[in-house]
């Protein structure tokens, strides 16, 4: 798909990481931007930072957990921008770290509603849209290489980036079998210099769960100084800008991971116990 001005990109998540660098680069193209997300001080600087560029700027404060929300956001979209073209269901939270028995019933509400509804929320509204116009359009579903791959600990988060890809999976077969003029890319990226590891400054207060323990926050501290060398979100935003034009469906930002995600399936494929590892080049400074 010719990404060109005059069309309309909806990002989630859009106000930092790699949301905020995905909205840049389609500004940057020339594209109208809506910018979605649910922290309003950085959101509104989104905002301001396109529009002194020059930018076309829709700003929405949403919750993509909540489809009525996302549903308003759609109709928003079509009223102001004239609908959208292309759609980033981005926005993503960390979770807890601890063992899968230990992990609260609102943890999983909070990590499943955001990571794995957020995106359903957001296909269920637009892609009956995006078909109804009967244009080239793009979907973008941002899961991880933790969506190919399972590690210990986090497991709410793994099951929904797993999901992110199997949704994606099979969204692309369908709309393939309605030859429809939808592309679908399902972003798998390995550590980003993003704050998903504070996401919980977002979390719901009906939400919350039982506190943090020691140990579990030296796991976060560990995360944060990870991602701290993590790859830039712009670099990101370049891959998947690449690949909508290519209509390349796995967009793998960090390659290093793959060998990692081979070795699982290798497992798979032998019936043999589950494995992980982390490449050392994952590790290494960007």
């Amino acid at each position: 798909m010719e990404l060109r001005t005059g069309q309309v990109a909806v990002v989630t998540g859009a106000a930092s990481g790699i949301g905020l660098a995905l909205a840049e680069a389609f500004a940057e193209r020339g594209l109208a931007v809506a910018l979605v997300d649910v922290e309003a001080t950085p959101l509104a600087a989104a905002e301001a930072r396109l529009r002194e560029r020059g930018s076309t700027v829709l700003a929405a404060r949403v919750d993509v957990s909540n489809a009525g929300a996302v549903e308003a956001l759609a109709e928003r979209v079509d009223t102001e921008l004239g609908g959208a073209q292309i759609l980033c269901n981005n926005a993503g939270v960390g979770g807890d770290f601890r063992a899968v028995w230990e992990q609260s019933l609102e943890g999983w509400e909070w990590v499943l509603g955001v990571n794995l509804w957020g995106v359903i929320h957001g296909i269920r509204s637009f892609v009956p849209r995006m078909l109804a116009a009967g244009e080239p359009a793009h979907v973008v579903n941002t899961a991880s290489i933790a969506g190919v791959m399972s590690m210990p600990l986090g497991s709410p988060y793994h099951v929904s980036k797993h999901g992110v890809v199997t949704l994606s999976e099979s969204m692309a077969f369908e709309l393939r079998q309605h030859k429809a003029p939808i592309g679908v890319s399902v972003l798998c990226p390995g550590y980003v210099r993003t704050g998903i590891a504070d996401a919980g400054r977002n979390r719901p207060d009906a939400l919350r769960g039982e506190a943090a323990s020691a140990e579990e926050e030296r796991w976060v501290d560990q995360i944060r100084r990870v991602l701290a060398q993590g790859t830039p979100p712009g670099e990101v935003a370049t891959c998947v800008l690449e690949a909508i034009e290519a209509e390349r469906f796995y967009v793998f930002s960090h390659p290093e991971w793959l060998e990692s995600a081979g070795a699982r399936f290798r497992a798979l494929l032998a019936q043999e116990p589950p494995v992980w590892s982390i490449p050392p080049r994952a590790l290494e400074p960007r």
